[in-house]
């Protein structure tokens, strides 16, 4: 087997562990686009042993906020977080489901209250189940099917 590899980044975030074929999905929600002036490395369908497959995405110059990490627990959360700072592992974790989703989901029902230009309610969704990800509107009660298109 060929040895894969990725030149170290001096400070940024590495994002590991992240389900196969979800890396794209991953930089969306960072809203890593055209626009970006550091360096970003995507390696996707990489060999692991402990998950078969995996992606990776690294990013230079840029440590995550905790609402991005939530982000990603939502549509991988298997992943790790790895903050780089001057070539060495400053800080490691896991992204972590939470109980409750506030404000980083947008529901699917026009007629919800959350999706309501005049009032001044924040979105939240109720995660009833992690595995199979299963997320329920507080206000309506619909379940959202595609999580990752509903991020905002």
């Amino acid at each position: 087997m060929r040895e894969l590899r990725v030149t170290p980044i001096k400070n940024g975030t590495v994002v590991d562990h992240i389900p196969a074929g979800m890396a794209l999905k991953v930089l969306k929600i960072l809203g890593i686009g055209d626009g970006v002036t550091s360096t970003v490395t995507v390696a996707m369908h990489v060999p692991s042993r402990a998950m078969g497959w995996k992606d990776i995405l690294k990013v230079e110059d840029r440590e995550l906020a905790a609402r991005e990490i939530d982000k990603i627990a939502l549509v991988a959360p298997t992943a790790t977080v790895n903050v780089i700072r001057n070539y060495n592992v400053a800080e490691k974790r896991r992204v972590t489901l939470p109980d409750r989703a506030l404000g980083i989901l947008r529901c699917g029902n026009p007629n919800c209250i959350s999706n309501a230009p005049r009032e001044p309610v924040e979105s939240e969704f109720i995660v009833r189940s992690k595995s199979p990800l299963r997320v329920f509107c507080r206000y309506c009660d619909r379940e959202l099917e595609d999580i990752a298109a509903h991020i905002v």
